[in-house]
């Protein structure tokens, strides 16, 4: 997703955007784990040769790289257009910036979760610069949080330890979310908004 269509439209998902090779390698990845998944299977899954998948991609690490790159940027663009169209209200940038996170995590499942658990195999500058993304991140709800706290809009004395619990509890839908489940995204990212509000101890009003 582009700067642009995440200033308009950070709620919508269609196709994932992913060349195909990258929706083939997120497959394998999904099936057999990343260790667990050859670059030939890739290639066979793909239609291709494995000389020609190495033409766009020089390893099974690129493949990992780019999938984890492509997460950390769509949901960095939606949430800080989220945060954007929230405006300076404190407790609409936290509904907003919750809202965002549990609509990337269940709709991206499977893109979030291989980010989130193929971590452990990222290796060098890989790991540094997604580590740097993924701090980047937190750091927005910590704002959120912080300057709620300072207005008085949230009593939570602990806002960096809630500020942890609230993205933790978010990203962690990818983990479990079916789309067949119980409840659509939208309806869970009401209920881990309410959630939140409790978390922080919001004194404001709930905002729509």
């Amino acid at each position: 997703m582009t700067k642009t269509e995440a200033g308009t439209s950070w709620r919508t998902y269609s196709a994932s955007g992913l060349p195909p090779i990258l929706e083939t390698a997120l497959a394998c990845f999904m099936e057999h784990g990343y260790h667990g998944t050859t670059i030939r299977t890739v290639a066979s899954r793909a239609e291709l040769s494995v000389p020609g998948l190495y033409y766009h991609y020089e390893s099974k690490q690129a493949l990992l790289v780019a999938l984890v790159s492509y997460a950390m940027d769509d949901l960095w663009q939606r949430s800080t257009a989220a945060l954007e169209e929230a405006g300076d209200d404190t407790q609409r940038r936290l509904d907003l910036l919750v809202e965002c996170l549990v609509l990337f995590h269940a709709h991206r499942r499977d893109l979030a979760f291989i980010a989130y658990s193929e971590i452990r195999s990222l290796t060098g500058d890989a790991r540094t610069t997604y580590i740097a993304a993924r701090d980047r991140q937190q750091r927005l709800m910590d704002r959120v949080i912080e300057d709620g706290v300072a207005q008085g809009a949230f009593v939570t004395p602990y806002p960096r330890e809630a500020s942890r619990a609230i993205v933790t509890m978010c990203t962690g839908v990818s983990q479990w979310y079916r789309a067949d489940g119980e409840h659509s995204p939208q309806e869970l990212a009401e209920r881990y908004r309410e959630m939140t509000r409790m978390t922080v101890g919001a004194l404001a009003a709930p905002r729509p």
